[in-house]
């Protein structure tokens, strides 16, 4: 056997086979990348603990006395009932539950009615036809998202009394069929400007007019963002208050969120229990509507740049 040292470097030779160890650094960049993505899904499992837990709290109320539901720590109920929910089958006040179901679910699709039709209509002006002031009224439309929704109340409501208007659905659904929703505007607008050119002037060439562009070509391609607004304005309208709360006197006419503040009596003393029993139930619907668009919603952002 013989060593050769060669500046520094020392290198041993012989009939054996030699071996190396391997570079501690490998190992270590291994191990504070293991390090790394354990910190990370330990912090994500806490705030998705975080944002569970009054869902969790929810639901273990709902199995709960009313007695037992403020002031305990306990999530879930050591003896689970179901008065709760049986009560639901009574109604409040001789109204159904249903009912209030009913009414939510009117004002919330004819929102998403409303909401698609005049928003993507007047995003197409915006987007694909120019005049005159184009731009001027866009920035003046995306402006209105500054105004606090408190400050036009009064006015408005003034108006829809004079009117008389009040205890309707109108005052809450004439808004979403005239395009006052700015944000699902400015959404189709961006959307829109993303598609190519050549296809109106190909349509054209065909004879087609705006309307038929609109309808053939612009909305076909432009499902991503219709179904994103209509998502956003199904959950909207179903857990409204304020509007609700304004407009609508009758408790005949009330919507779920307006109908679980009937849990309360005159007297100030709360039935908890098929609140919160009702509460959870009411999520079923918005809970449902999601699950049912998100697949064209992922499937029209995958292929619509290849329709046309």
């Amino acid at each position: 056997m013989s060593t050769t040292t060669t500046t520094g470097v020392s290198t041993n030779t012989g009939t054996g086979t030699g071996t190396r160890a391997a570079p501690p650094r490998k190992s270590l960049a291994v191990g504070r990348k293991t390090g790394g993505s354990l910190v990370w899904h330990i912090g994500a499992l806490l705030v998705l603990a975080v944002v569970l837990y009054p869902v969790v709290w929810v639901i273990g109320a709902s199995f709960k006395p009313s007695r037992e539901i403020i002031g305990s720590l306990q999530l879930f109920p050591t003896s689970p009932i179901l008065q709760n929910f049986k009560g639901l089958a009574d109604g409040i006040a001789d109204i159904s539950i249903a009912t209030f179901f009913q009414n939510s679910l009117f004002y919330a699709l004819g929102s998403v009615a409303g909401i698609l039709v005049s928003c993507s209509l007047t995003a197409y002006a915006f987007a694909r036809i120019r005049f005159a002031g184009r731009n001027l009224m866009f920035s003046l439309m995306i402006g209105t998202l500054l105004l606090p929704y408190h400050v036009l109340l009064i006015p408005q409501y003034v108006m829809f009394q004079k009117m008389e208007l009040i205890n309707t659905y109108v005052p809450l659904l004439i808004g979403k069929f005239l395009a006052t929703e700015a944000f699902f505007v400015f959404l189709m607008v961006q959307f829109m400007r993303n598609l190519p050119k050549e296809l109106d002037e190909a349509a054209r060439l065909d004879g087609c007019g705006h309307l038929r562009i609109y309808w053939s070509i612009v909305l076909p391609l432009c499902r991503p963002a219709l179904i994103t607004s209509a998502i956003f304005t199904f959950i909207n309208a179903w857990n409204d208050f304020m509007g609700p709360l304004i407009y609508l006197n009758e408790p005949a006419k009330y919507t779920v969120s307006l109908g679980m503040m009937m849990f309360r009596d005159q007297e100030g003393v709360a039935n908890y229990g098929g609140m919160i029993a009702m509460s959870l139930v009411a999520l079923l619907p918005v809970l449902a509507f999601f699950l049912a668009f998100q697949r064209y919603l992922i499937d029209g952002m995958a292929t619509s740049g290849l329709k046309g």
